[in-house]
């Protein structure tokens, strides 16, 4: 999610067949710094005729198949089967179209029907890090960092409506006037987050934060400017050498995919649990097991949070806990977790700078009660947080590593760190793109030095060290 989003040559792809629960992951793609597109209204906004004859053949559609029949058979055959009942059925009608109008009222039908509607065509590219649907007749992409209005609409809000519950049942979950707030994700682990009426007041508000069909590593991060060769080689060592890190950031900063870079450098015998709000980390690792949360049922019982998940996790013999995202008093327990014995713990949260995040970690802890004296607290979070690296959306759209910082220890009462590397902003170009620079404080010997010599990796460590200083200084 570091960079800016490259824009196809060829505009958006066609619609894929594949339907939605075969579709590979998508998620962020980066690109070279370039000019920000302007946010733009498609003049392409099909007419009001366009989606009344849709919905005539659409209910001719459905009177006129078995959808028990249509269940059974593969992706390919259904939509063939649809696409000729479709083309029937405007011939039995006398809709006149054109050629190309009626090839995509067929598409759109068979997305409908199969995949989830007017979103294929968006789902389907993979230039795009978030889509955004207001309603059924404003739908909002980001791409390279802005926010641009498509021409993309839905026939009336019960469909989207319907959009939304097939995607949340589709792993367990369900979102109606009883419960009208719903987090759950797509097969490919794309994040989904759906707010209906009441609540929405314009119709149902459906928020997708989606993942690249190919994973990014922290190589292509160093390509696209997110982080200097010698601050990546570091955080492929910290990755190693099990140091507890914990990755900070605002919402589309990068930190789950930064996450994902770095359990890659897990050893590969290493046994992983992850915990996950909604499973969405991609961990290539073959001794991996994912836990999800689940919310509560029709009678509001049987919600298993993230905190039990937690501590559930300390009983299934792990070596690293890996946990999405924490968000409230499941941080006592990850702090726990990393000083007893699994080092090498990973996790993320919303916070603008690592000062920020300890604060927040306390803040959190203290939320869980127990009424532990704030100095205590800050004493386990020192003993348990070895690194806090720092991702950040620019206002050019653009992501960047900003802080490599180690958590060093306590005097008195306040926490001491020590940054390894800073993004220095130095101004913008003619076109409004953001100049910096990835800066080394000059630190030769960090804290985990003994952990990096532990695990063979100090000639190395000592090495990007020093060529990080000798650029940072020429």
């Amino acid at each position: 999610m570091f960079g800016k989003r490259s824009t196809p040559t060829g505009g958006a792809p066609a619609p894929s067949p594949i339907p939605a629960n075969t579709r590979p992951a998508a998620a962020i793609t980066v690109a070279p710094v370039r000019p920000a597109p302007v946010v733009t209204v498609s003049e392409n906004r099909r007419p009001d005729s366009y989606y009344a004859t849709k919905t005539t053949i659409f209910s001719a559609l459905i009177d006129a198949i078995d959808l028990s029949q249509l269940s059974k058979m593969n992706p390919d055959d259904a939509r063939s089967e649809i696409s000729d009942i479709v083309s029937e059925i405007i011939t039995l009608k006398n809709v006149v179209l054109p050629i190309s109008e009626q090839d995509e009222l067929i598409r759109d039908i068979c997305d409908d029907v199969l995949g989830f509607g007017p979103l294929e065509p968006l789902l389907a590219r993979d230039d795009i890090a978030d889509i955004m649907v207001n309603g059924a007749n404003k739908t909002y992409i980001e791409v390279a960092g802005k926010i641009q209005l498509t021409n993309i609409r839905f026939r009336d809000n019960t469909q989207l409506m319907n959009i939304c519950q097939r995607i949340v049942n589709q792993v367990g979950r369900r979102v109606d006037e009883a419960s009208p707030i719903c987090d759950a994700r797509l097969l490919d682990g794309s994040r989904v987050n759906v707010i209906a009426p009441p609540l929405a007041l314009d119709g149902p508000a459906l928020t997708i934060r989606k993942f690249r069909k190919d994973k990014l590593t922290l190589d292509q991060l160093v390509k696209f400017g997110a982080i200097t060769p010698e601050g990546g080689e570091i955080l492929k060592i910290i990755g190693r050498v099990r140091c507890n890190t914990v990755i900070a950031g605002g919402t589309g900063s990068g930190k789950t995919t930064l996450l994902n870079c770095l359990t890659n450098y897990i050893d590969l015998d290493e046994r992983v649990i992850t915990c996950e709000d909604a499973a969405e980390l991609q961990l290539q690792q073959p001794h991996v097991v994912r836990l999800e949360t689940r919310p509560p049922n029709l009678e509001g019982t049987g919600a298993i949070p993230m905190r039990e998940l937690i501590k559930n996790c300390l009983r299934m013999r792990p070596e690293r806990i890996i946990v999405g995202e924490v968000r409230g008093p499941e941080a006592f327990d990850l702090l726990q977790a990393m000083n007893t014995g699994h080092d090498g713990s990973m996790g993320t949260l919303h916070a603008n700078s690592p000062r920020e995040a300890l604060g927040r970690l306390e803040a959190m802890i203290t939320m869980g009660g127990g009424g532990l004296p704030a100095r205590t607290i800050r004493e386990m979070i020192v003993s348990s947080v070895d690194v806090i690296i720092q991702a950040s959306r620019l206002r050019d759209g653009s992501r960047r590593i900003t802080h490599i910082t180690e958590v060093l220890g306590l005097e008195g009462d306040v926490i001491i760190t020590q940054d390894l590397f800073l993004y220095e902003i130095e101004g913008e170009d003619a076109d409004g793109n953001l100049r910096g620079r990835h800066i080394s404080t000059g630190v030769s010997r960090p804290k985990f030095w003994d952990r990096a010599r532990y695990f063979g990796e100090e000639k190395r460590l000592a090495a990007a060290l020093e060529a990080s200083q000798d650029k940072s200084n020429p």
